[in-house]
């Protein structure tokens, strides 16, 4: 992998209170690039004192923002998403060399996010509360909205972009002030990119933080972060396990979090399913961004009958997929964020092998970039058989009746999303509402959403919803009622 184009290294700051500033100690970490194993960018490593600052100014500039007028506000998202379109070509080469983001996916993150952008501009005029019925005459009672103040976000590094924005912009529409804590994998494209976006917008100071932390070095960030009372709220996209370690941690003060985790997800290939349809969706589906999404599939579910026919020609394509230099538009797929990352996808790999499993395309690696590989006769005591592995790899296995389809697409402690691939929709919907997915597709893949659907899943893939939906989560529901009449009392 040596072959990549040797790039400068860049120098970033992060943002407090609206000026760009480095660590107090003027120290810096390197950011690496996951190719070419080069230095991408020096980042400040921060500790507790910049958070405690951050969280401060976010405090401060609280009140002034959550009361700024709809209009003024909606004008700031429409042209944050202006600001990140204009720059989308330098976008997509900073994904590339701090992610291993091949072009296909950094372009459609940003289409997304400026969507995202554009969707929550409209929130500030959408329905602040309902007016309630009272049973007491002369009490009219209203339920109105508020913001809660301070969120904190914790955005991950595989859908750096998009998902860095998701972390912030339902907070700031609902009229709260953020800190936001990159992954120290994707400093640049999950936080500062994010800062300079809402700061060229004209984001008043204190509104949008970015604080950035050497890798190992979160423990006194996040310490400031759920021990702070002035921190109202939290948002994080990540890991499972992370995320039940974070909720414990909110849930001990009594704080709310959103939670967006990993996924086990199924696809299930019916017998009157269109063939050539459902091994291109599957394709994409399972190898898209090298795997290292939380929708991608996980597994493929195939009816018997077509089993072998769907199983040539889906490791055919595998075997024709090369990752690469995601710098080079040619790749369609990159390499995976770290050594252990890839280390950690190998040894899924073996394990599975070693236990009876077949390799039916893939199963190499060079450096970071792992094979598309494509797995069958996977036994159930595999981990790789109901445990999430980010990266290229997919399980394919017959069925024989719906009931067994269901109970494997269902025999799996996570629950984000599924497909099911079938000429009759409706038998699509039918089983569909049997699978434990807070999302399923029928005749689509997995892989996929929008920045105005109820994105979230069920059981260990999190709780609450994207969308408008995270209004609900983001803002106080307060209870006024005004007596026309004087009122009588018992006492």
């Amino acid at each position: 992998m040596n072959n990549a184009i040797a790039v400068q290294t860049r120098q970033y700051c992060q943002l407090i209170a609206g000026e760009w500033v480095n660590a107090d100690d003027g120290d810096a970490f390197d950011d690496m690039n996951p190719y070419s194993g080069e230095v991408f960018a020096r980042i400040p490593a921060s500790g507790s004192a910049e958070v405690q600052r951050a969280v401060e100014a976010a405090h401060k500039a609280f009140p002034a923002w959550a009361a700024m007028g709809a209009r003024e506000r909606q004008a700031l998202f429409l042209k944050a998403a202006d600001i990140l379109e204009r720059r989308a070509d330098e976008v997509v080469l900073i994904m590339a060399q701090e992610t291993g983001t091949a072009t296909p996916f950094a372009r459609f993150q940003i289409q997304w996010a400026s969507g995202l952008l554009r969707q929550a501009a409209g929130y500030p005029y959408l329905p602040g509360g309902e007016i309630v019925q009272s049973d007491t005459p002369g009490v009219f009672a209203m339920a109105v909205r508020r913001p809660l103040g301070v969120v904190a976000g914790i955005s991950p590094w595989n859908g750096a972009l998009a998902l860095g924005f998701r972390t912030i912009v339902a907070p700031l529409a609902c009229g709260n002030t953020v800190v936001l804590k990159p992954s120290e994998e994707a400093p640049v494209s999950a936080g500062l990119l994010m800062g300079e976006i809402m700061t060229e917008a004209g984001f008043p100071a204190g509104v949008v933080n970015v604080v950035t932390h050497a890798p190992g070095a979160v423990g006194p960030i996040a310490d400031h972060l759920f021990e702070s009372r002035k921190v109202r709220a939290y948002n994080f996209t990540g890991s499972s396990a992370t995320g039940a370690l974070l909720a414990a941690r909110a849930g001990k003060h009594l704080k709310r979090i959103a939670l967006e985790l990993g996924g086990y997800n199924p696809m299930i290939v019916l017998k009157d399913a269109d063939l050539d349809y459902a091994v291109d969706t599957a394709v994409f589906a399972a190898f898209f961004h090298q795997g290292q999404i939380c929708m991608n599939t996980r597994k493929i579910l195939v009816e018997r009958s077509r089993y072998e026919d769907f199983l040539a020609r889906f490791a055919a394509r595998a075997h024709d997929i090369k990752p690469g230099d995601p710098s080079d538009p040619r790749n369609k797929i990159g390499p995976l964020i770290n050594d252990a990352a890839a280390r950690k996808v190998m040894q899924a790999i073996k394990q599975a092998v070693d236990k009876g499993a077949r390799i039916v395309a893939g199963g190499g690696s060079e450096g970071r970039c792992v094979e598309p590989t494509v797995l069958v006769d996977v036994p159930r005591d595999a981990p790789i058989h109901c445990e999430e592995v980010f990266g290229p790899v997919v399980i394919v296995q017959p069925f024989d009746t719906e009931q067994e389809a269901v109970d494997e697409a269902n025999g799996t402690d996570y629950g984000l999303t599924a497909s099911i691939m079938t000429a009759d929709v409706w038998q699509g919907i039918t089983l569909g509402g049997r699978i434990q997915a807070g999302m399923v597709n029928v005749n689509g893949p997995t892989m996929g959403g929008e920045p105005q659907i109820p994105f979230g899943g069920v059981k260990d893939s999190g709780w609450a919803r994207f969308g408008r939906w995270a209004i609900d989560t983001f803002s106080d529901l307060n209870l006024i009622t005004v007596s026309n009449d004087k009122r009588r009392y018992p006492l």
